[in-house]
């Protein structure tokens, strides 16, 4: 075989695993945007910082207990850098080439950590996971999400699972919707 038609095949079958990814992207983020709500938006006043930024990388976002049911609507599943804030209102992660997510106090859930979610695995308690409630919109219901984030630096860790603690424990309890 020569050299030309060697790297024909090589580039032909590269551009076939590109589809096939892009493919099985579309595909999760129309199944999940029919399960899962759009994120609330940022509201313009964020209230008194309470912790952060952290540098800290936005793993993913997967349906509440299942951590392989990663959520690919709203660009909920994309991983990207960023940083991570607690404030008064609520818990910000800034991505960076992704959409920002904002988590409104009232909509956490719990806060904790685990060893990794979606395909990402970093060993013992190397992931902080916050539990919310991503309200219903555009006639989706609410429903309740995951969200995996990864500090720069280990000691963040405890500081943002103890910051998210904090802001919970001194919001009001979310009305049960029975």
């Amino acid at each position: 075989m020569t050299m030309p038609v060697a790297v024909g095949i090589w580039v032909a079958l590269g551009v076939v695993l590109l589809l096939l990814v892009l493919t099985g992207r579309r595909r999760l983020a129309a199944r999940t945007r029919q399960t899962v709500p759009p994120p609330p938006a940022v509201p313009a006043g964020l209230g008194a910082l309470r912790l952060g930024p952290v540098a800290a990388t936005y793993v993913s976002s997967t349906l509440s207990g299942d951590w392989l049911a990663r959520v690919g609507a709203h660009s909920l599943g994309d991983r990207a850098a960023g940083q991570v804030s607690v404030h008064d209102a609520g818990v910000l992660v800034e991505r960076d080439g992704a959409p920002d997510v904002f988590v409104p106090t009232a909509a956490l859930r719990d806060v904790g950590l685990a060893p990794g979610m979606a395909g990402k695995f970093v060993g013992t308690d190397g992931l902080v996971v916050v539990t919310w409630e991503d309200p219903a919109a555009d006639d989706v219901p609410a429903v309740v999400l995951d969200t995996g984030l990864r500090t720069r630096l280990a000691t963040d860790r405890a500081r943002l699972v103890d910051a998210v603690r904090h802001l919970m424990t001194s919001a009001p309890a979310p009305k049960d919707p029975q």
